[in-house]
């Protein structure tokens, strides 16, 4: 495994880390339909912390795990900066995914 593959594997723990500190995580996963949204960050069926939780983590966790490339060239912090604007739960998460961004500048 390859340093920025360490560098993401270390991200994805701290992102599930914040997201259970912050009260964010949840035990029960959405509906199949919900999590086959083809809508960015599928805004049309899943808050933000659940397409972090059942999309974004285990899709990372995949990459990193078959050692594939990983994304590159995207910011997801922005997005969340945006939609969890004034509430301090979401601080800690927005830190780790500002850090994720770097690594796939």
């Amino acid at each position: 495994m390859n340093t920025v593959h360490q560098q993401m594997q270390k991200l994805l723990i701290d992102t599930e880390y914040a997201l259970k500190q912050s009260g964010l995580w949840e035990a029960d996963k959405p509906s199949k339909e919900a999590l086959m949204s083809s809508q960015p960050f599928a805004v049309d069926s899943l808050h933000p912390e659940q397409w972090l939780q059942w999309v974004f983590i285990p899709k990372m966790q995949q990459f990193v795990s078959l050692n594939q490339a990983l994304p590159a060239g995207f910011a997801i912090s922005p997005y969340f900066e945006q939609t969890c604007q004034g509430k301090p739960e979401w601080i800690k998460v927005i830190r780790v995914l500002k850090e994720i961004d770097e690594v796939c500048a």
